[in-house]
């Protein structure tokens, strides 16, 4: 098991994943910071969960909007001044909501407004983040260093909860908000000591390069198999991220703070869950497989769902976020990490960007469903229901189509890594043969992660 931890550490050894990876810890837990405060603020100003939802699609929502000409531009633009200046961005907005909180003018349609605002930025950069992985660590490594970014994202929801709450009982809802805003700096800073390859370049026009990245992605087997499965986990299963907040309120019975406080407690356990099964997941795969760890994954979130829905009271809601948010971990990792092993090196930023479509689409559109319903019949059904329909759909598809559930978990052949004939390298020459086969996780010591904020 040392051995194993110590694979899932290995890429911190690279200096420049290592300073990018710290530089983003400090930006997650300012991001967490503002996710708990502004979240807390809207349930116990409005009392509706369907507040709560709108203010996570307004966040999650415009990834899946945005992301495939975030994944476009990632493959013909400079990835370093594009992260920078976007953070920069970020930085404004976060500003703007601790302005407007502080000045009493925070009305739920504003911070929405600001939100959103916020996700679209977001969502533009986030492919050049992520296709930036092979500047950052080898091949062989991107199970690890994927699940260590999960790791990083989720350490920042433990600490930033955490802070958060001491933050608004201390100073107030507008100091969290500064705090975000300053933490973008680091990112900014660290990414100008950072040396990256030039994208491949351009390829024919953004709607050109577009439609070739649909076209890839869609005639990727298991790039093609992840990206439906997270679509469909995130519209079903995921929307427990945005209700926290109202099972926040159920379980506390209290006023702002105590809801602030019972908000960051359940974010927290999640984190640390999360943070957890990132560190587990390279041994197991080395053990077990990543396609049999992957199914496992998946076959116990609904069950770990299940054990959180009927949570009596605030303790017993932290353990079970905690297990929920080990197993979804695993989930998230493992087909976040299909994508990257099989995705081609010179559309990889697209191919990416498919995903973060499935996933940014999936769980707003799942969480505005969930939200009045919660409201209507309780937020402990609104998430059993979810997590039985969630059984109910894996074991229709392992039973109706069992080729998807075993393109999903295979493991990477040498056939699988042909690229596209006529595509262009880095140095502008076309391909015309097959590149190396992607490593096999399964007998590396590796794990995943990724950018995803949820």
């Amino acid at each position: 098991m040392r051995a194993g931890l110590g694979s899932s550490l290995r890429p911190l050894s690279h200096r420049n994943f290592s300073l990018l990876w710290s530089a983003s810890l400090v930006s997650n837990v300012g991001s967490w910071m503002q996710t708990v405060a502004v979240g807390a603020l809207v349930i116990f100003r409005t009392g509706q969960a369907s507040w709560a939802v709108l203010i996570a699609a307004g966040a999650f929502l415009p990834i899946g909007l945005l992301s495939p000409l975030g994944g476009a531009l990632a493959d013909r633009m400079r990835r370093k001044p594009v992260i920078a200046l976007g953070n920069l961005a970020e930085a404004l907005v976060a500003g703007a909501i601790a302005f407007l909180v502080a000045g009493r003018h925070d009305t739920p349609l504003a911070l929405l407004g600001l939100v959103t605002l916020q996700g679209s930025v977001s969502a533009l950069i986030q492919p050049f983040s992520q296709a930036i992985l092979p500047d950052l660590v080898p091949r062989s490594e991107f199970l690890a260093a994927s699940s260590l970014n999960s790791a990083q994202w989720n350490a920042g929801r433990i600490v930033g909860p955490a802070l958060a709450g001491a933050t608004v009982a201390a100073f107030g809802f507008a100091a969290t908000f500064v705090a975000n805003a300053v933490s973008f700096l680091a990112v900014v800073i660290a990414v100008l000591f950072v040396r990256l390859s030039p994208p491949p370049g351009r390829q024919g026009s953004v709607l050109a390069a577009l439609r070739s990245g649909l076209s890839v992605t869609r005639s990727e087997p298991s790039c093609r198999a992840a990206i439906i499965t997270i679509g469909v986990v995130a519209f079903v299963a995921a929307p427990f991220i945005a209700l926290v907040p109202a099972m926040a309120l159920r379980l506390s019975h209290g006023g702002a703070t105590a809801v602030a406080a019972a908000t960051s407690e359940l974010t927290t356990a999640q984190g640390l869950g999360a943070v957890a099964g990132a560190l587990l997941m390279a041994p197991l795969a080395a053990r077990v497989g990543r396609g049999p760890l992957l199914g496992w994954s998946l076959g116990l979130l609904p069950v770990a769902l299940t054990l959180y829905a009927f949570a009596p009271n605030r303790w017993w809601g932290v353990a079970t976020l905690f297990l929920v948010g080990l197993v979804y971990l695993g989930v998230l990792s493992g087909l976040s990490t299909a994508v990257q092993l099989y995705a081609p090196q010179n559309y990889r930023g697209r191919v990416l960007s498919f995903f973060q479509v499935a996933l940014g689409v999936s769980y707003p559109l799942g969480a505005l469903l969930q939200g009045p319903v919660a409201d209507a019949i309780g937020i402990g059904w609104t998430t059993a229901c979810s997590a039985i329909a969630m059984a109910a759909i894996m074991a229709a598809v392992v039973v109706v189509r069992p080729g998807f559930a075993r393109t999903l978990v295979r493991r990477p052949q040498l056939a699988d890594a042909v690229p596209v004939v006529g595509a262009q390298r880095p140095d502008g020459q076309q391909l015309v043969a097959a590149g190396p086969a992607p490593a096999d996780p399964a007998n590396e010591a590796s794990c995943h992660g990724g950018t995803l904020r949820t």
